[in-house]
């Protein structure tokens, strides 16, 4: 089959096509022919060696998985052959940056029937990090407030949809260029970060979702009513006194993505695409995720 993998730590130069060995199911795993595969910034850290050099090499990256079910192991139950489905696939084993992957069948489940493999590859990662951010780890519930950084990013765009969705008041930080955008999306209060300090304009919030870290993380303890919580899916954030802190870091977990689906095929959830690259140009993905500045998501389409 035909992957990317890459062959040193370093720049996105280090990321080669080449054909490699298909891999095969254990008993509790599926097959996948993918079909599309999110690029997210966690893939370009892994790259540049950021999290260590935690890989043998060469190695295939990626985590999100939209596909069709090739063959299934012995021990699978859920899952057949022919199903449509995706998926977040362990980081601890070879990626989703190739025509197949081997992932456990607690990793995956079936796709939202109203979206193309396209759309359902850019959900899995970023979905779960925003609701085990908000939901684990916040408890965030109908009429609470809560701020999100970088609302149009591949996380930030998901985690305002999920609020929404709870009945939650939404404020969104963004560029200009987006203030319309995460509107769109349904935020309630728009704070453009290149002209005002969120914390000038808002108090006593519930939850603050920290994309950032940084600077921006630690002004954001001021904004916190007593007893709210600033989560932070970037690094640990500092103890302070009257409001709580976490970090987490989203887990594979197909009964979340069975929620996540039926909130997109009800209207109430829709992946944000910026970019659709072939696999093959999955070094040029990486410059742009690089960049700071997608709105939404970037999508490796692995077969048309």
């Amino acid at each position: 089959m035909k992957a990317i993998r890459m062959h040193a730590y370093g720049g996105a130069d280090v990321l080669k096509y080449e054909d490699v060995p298909q891999p095969q199911p254990a008993a509790d795993e599926v097959l996948i022919r993918v079909r599309a595969a999110g690029v997210n910034p966690v893939d370009w850290k892994i790259r540049e060696g950021y999290l260590g050099k935690i890989y043998a090499l060469p190695h295939i990256l990626g985590a999100d998985v939209a596909g069709v079910v090739e063959s299934v192991g012995s021990a699978v139950q859920r899952l057949k052959p022919g199903d449509e489905v995706y998926g977040y696939a362990s980081l601890r084993r070879e990626g989703t940056y190739a025509e197949y992957i081997a992932a456990k069948e607690s990793e995956v489940t079936l796709k939202p029937k109203s979206i193309d493999f396209i759309q359902a590859a850019a959900l899995p990662v970023a979905a779960l990090t925003a609701w085990q951010a908000i939901f684990d780890t916040a408890h965030l519930v109908a009429g609470q407030k809560i701020l999100i950084y970088a609302a149009a990013g591949g996380v930030g765009s998901i985690a305002v949809q999920l609020a929404k969705a709870k009945g939650a008041y939404v404020i969104g930080t963004a560029s200009a260029r987006n203030t319309e955008f995460i509107r769109q999306l349904g935020v309630d209060e728009v704070i453009d970060y290149q002209t005002i300090a969120f914390e000038d304009v808002v108090r006593d919030l519930d939850v603050v979702l920290d994309t950032i870290g940084g600077e921006t993380q630690a002004r954001s303890l001021k904004v916190l009513k007593p007893g709210g919580i600033l989560v932070s899916i970037v690094n640990s954030p500092p103890e302070s006194t009257g409001v709580r802190v976490a970090i987490t870091y989203a887990q594979p977990n197909a009964a979340q993505l069975d929620e996540i689906a039926a909130l997109v095929d009800s209207g109430q959830v829709k992946p944000q695409v910026e970019t659709v690259l072939p696999l093959s140009e999955a070094a040029q993905a990486h410059q742009l995720s690089q960049s700071g500045r997608t709105r939404g998501k970037i999508v490796l389409q692995v077969v048309a």
